[in-house]
């Protein structure tokens, strides 16, 4: 989230698309209600299903699952044709000013540079033209051909009110009513937020469906903003955490880079990720990407990582090929990958294509689970009846499990949706031999060095040079962990104008990344949460919530990264010369000497208006883009594609050309494509969703849960019953091209037929909760029918759209 869920009561619309925050975060969503009695907000829900946000809000739209970005560049598209842009903020904060490559091109639903072969971009012609110092052209007037501005209306043209119709499936009439919502949110006074989930990443144009909403948000103004911005709902209390500490094998801690063999040394390593200058005077942030990377790997070897050695960097993996999930279960189905250990995760149910997330899970030599409960997952080579087939003969996999505690058993950090990292204490004790999860990684990784003792054997070395500095070794503390991630001085830190003026001792937790040094002198494990632990104390642990502001500001509550800041490029709340758009939703505003306010400035604080320096620090050219000149791997600008799946046999907006039907980047592998589906046998479009009553795949273990909600079942609306002869409560077959599930139906008004491009189109609703294992009664994983595409970017798996047929057993 850019801003944080009490700031949602001060939007003046909320918009619900991607998501269902009253079912999937009922606790949350009660600022959504706050805006609505204290603000007279609007709520606008666009969703396949009129769900329980929907019962609640002021319009609700129905849309064809897998056209979201149509949607989206029609409002684009209206915003730019009816005037209804913060014009200030588009030309002083975006880059709609910026001139593009002259051989840039976008024709039929290609970008320039596309290699069909590797099915990938060049995107050399995406680049801004620059003068001889290397900093990007200009266009202040906005009408130069190649300025962003007029690319993007001229790309977003064909999106017309009527188009978005016919591809979406929802009335004009409601469409343009929503635009009209949205324009009044140009308006200074006006904010509009966006709250969504799931149901925008996981399509394999998933990351353009969030880029798309960013560059409406832009548009308005409405990034920086009290009440406004682009607000992620994550589906865990930790999910945030996660992402932030570099748990998926594609990152490191704070969003850093993992080394491949193409930077051998650290120079080269640095020099790679450290973006130059692309305009004078601004601050072009991770310029102290050296900083960020070197504390990191002072956290990672202690005292064994020196200037002399590069800070260890030789230590670290070089990792050349992709290793996101989809990518290693590949390699475990190709038997490329021969062990696996997994920790709170339940891949076989939470993973597409059940069926080959089996085959590869039963390739392996062992199979470790590091888990509280007997997940589908552990229990993979169990035969289970209809429910899981497996014969096991044919799986050759050790599997272990270690049984680790409950979350409320364990102390600790979270860190939700808003960035706010909250400590939480253990609420019980462990029950009979289950562990802490850090207790289980402590036991092996010091049994794996006694094992490497004698110093052979591959990759032996980096073992010996970690920093193990834990009081008690096969139990190091929360409290040690917490402190090692903010970071500590290794050595006295001084003044560079005055070396003989300490500023900080040896040993001192650091306050804060601005510390942060390449010398060797500092350690941190996460650049991003530094100073959440200092010498102050444990701001983690903070649970003051007074709020002078009014505005849910409550800084002393726990601790918000970065630097305990609740809303992203604040300095965006004002105007050029620094004061708010609203002067009754101030942020933070420039009092002649500094910014101050009711946040934690992000911007330098004594950063004087008349300097220039742009809100979007993290950019070198320190505005935002509109046009995306790196980081998008399917594009600069959004574009429609189908889902792989698709009820339509083309791509409605470029329909004479084949090769753009779907992401002509997204990641497919050999193989899978011949596991697509075609709407002549499988005619109904299908998407994933979540209920209330259940929490994921966890509390169908849960008695009290399990009793709410028992038993399996299916969406569908009363046309597509009538079609197949299906009545209230029938048992009915949903198959897809890589499986089938059987399932009650529940016949329900809530998913209505939609008419697409001229021929109607029916959804069936499929909640993802059911399994084989747990006190629900036993049902199939909705991940049997998913398919194994990914989007280009994030290699998120398209749960959200794909085709199914439905029968009555």
């Amino acid at each position: 989230m850019t801003n944080h869920w009490v700031d949602i009561k001060n939007a003046d619309l909320v918009m619900v698309m991607g998501g269902n925050a009253a079912e999937a975060h009922p606790c949350g969503f009660k600022w959504v209600i706050e805006a609505k009695k204290h603000r007279g907000a609007k709520l606008v829900v666009v969703d396949p299903r009129f769900n329980r946000s929907a019962a609640v809000s002021d319009l609700y739209v129905p849309i064809r699952s897998g056209s979201d970005i149509p949607f989206l560049l029609g409002v684009i598209n209206y915003l730019l044709t009816h005037d209804r842009i913060n014009h200030e903020y588009v030309r002083t904060f975006t880059n709609a000013s910026y001139l593009i490559h002259p051989r840039f091109a976008f024709e039929d639903g290609l970008f320039s540079g596309y290699d069909e072969e590797t099915r990938s971009y060049n995107d050399e012609t995406w680049k801004y033209q620059v003068d001889i110092n290397g900093h990007a052209l200009t266009d202040p007037t906005l009408q130069h051909a190649n300025c962003v501005l007029q690319l993007l209306k001229k790309h977003v043209a064909p999106y017309t009110p009527s188009e978005v119709a016919r591809v979406s499936g929802m009335k004009q009439a409601d469409y343009e009513k929503v635009l009209e919502m949205i324009g009044e949110c140009s308006q200074p006074d006006k904010t509009m937020t966006i709250l969504y989930a799931l149901g925008w990443t996981q399509h394999s144009v998933g990351s353009q469906n969030i880029r798309t909403m960013a560059m409406v948000q832009l548009l308005l103004g409405n990034i920086g903003v009290a009440g406004g911005g682009i607000n992620a709902l994550r589906g865990h209390s930790n999910v945030q955490g996660i992402t932030d500490m570099g748990l998926f094998g594609t990152s490191q801690p704070g969003y850093l880079s993992t080394p491949t063999s193409k930077t051998p040394t650290l120079q080269s390593f640095l020099a790679a990720k450290t973006p130059r200058a692309l305009q004078p005077g601004q601050m072009n942030y991770w310029s102290n990407y050296s900083k960020f990377y070197v504390s990191l790997l002072k956290s990672y070897y202690g005292d064994n990582a020196t200037p002399e050695n590069d800070f260890g960097y030789a230590w670290m993996p070089k990792i050349d090929d992709a290793f996101d999930t989809l990518a290693m279960f590949e390699r475990m189905h190709q038997g490329r990958m021969t062990g696996f250990f997994y920790q709170g995760f339940n891949p076989l149910a939470s993973v597409s294509h059940k069926a080959k997330i089996g085959k590869a899970l039963s390739n392996l030599k062992y199979l470790v689970s590091i888990d509280p409960l007997e997940t589908e997952t552990v229990s993979f080579w169990q035969p289970q009846g209809e429910y899981n087939d497996v014969k096991p003969e044919d799986v050759q996999t050790e599997v272990f499990r270690l049984p680790a505690v409950m979350f409320t058993e364990d102390e600790g950090s979270l860190t939700n949706s808003g960035r706010v990292i909250q400590w939480r204490w253990s609420a019980d004790s462990a029950v009979a031999d289950a562990r802490k999860d850090v207790d289980i990684l402590a036991a092996l990784f010091l049994k794996l060095r006694e094992l490497y003792a004698d110093g052979e054997g591959a990759y032996a070395e980096p073992l010996f040079k970690v920093s193990w500095p834990y009081i008690n070794p096969l139990e190091p503390s929360a409290e040690e962990i917490a402190r090692e991630v903010s970071g500590a001085a290794t050595r006295d830190i001084t003044d560079p104008a005055d070396p003989g003026k300490v500023l900080i001792k040896a040993g001192e937790q650091l306050s804060g990344f601005g510390q942060l040094r390449d010398d060797g002198s500092t350690r941190c494990g996460n650049w991003l949460y530094c100073g959440s632990w200092s010498e102050e104390g444990n701001l983690m642990a903070r649970r003051d919530n007074s709020d002078p502001s009014g505005l849910g500001q409550t800084l002393n509550w726990g601790y918000a990264w970065p630097a305990n800041r609740r809303i992203l490029y604040n300095r965006a709340s004002c105007d050029a010369s620094g004061q708010p758009w609203d002067a009754s939703r101030t942020v933070i505003r420039w009092n002649g000497s500094r910014w101050a306010g009711n946040d934690i400035p992000d911007m330098r604080a004594n950063a004087a208006p008349e300097e220039g320096v742009g809100p979007f620090i993290m950019h070198p050219e320190g505005v935002s883009r509109l046009f995306a000149v790196a980081g998008m791997k399917d594009g600069p600008l959004p574009v429609h594609y189908e889902p792989f799946e698709s009820p339509l046999t083309h791509n409605p907006m470029y329909p004479d050309n084949p090769r753009v039907k779907n992401n002509p980047v997204a990641r497919i592998y050999p193989g899978d494509a011949e596991n697509f589906g075609t709407p002549d046998q499988f005619p109904f479009v299908a998407t994933t969703y979540r209920l209330v009553e259940h929490f994921h795949f966890w509390t169908k273990f849960a008695r009290l849960n399990a009793i709410t909600q028992p038993q399996q079942f299916v969406e569908i609306g009363p046309g597509l019953a009538e079609l197949r002869g299906i009545s209230d409560g029938d048992q009915v077959r949903v198959s897809s091209r890589r499986g089938e599930i059987r399932a009650v139906a529940v016949i329900s008004k809530r998913i209505s037929a939609l008419t697409v491009d001229g021929q109607p189109v029916y959804t069936v609703g499929i909640p993802l909760h059911w399994g084989f294992k747990g006190l629900t009664r036993p049902g199939y994983l909705a991940n049997t029918l998913t398919p194994y595409v990914g989007d280009a970017n994030a290699q998120t798996p398209e749960f959200k759209a794909f085709l199914v047929n439905v029968e009555k057993v």
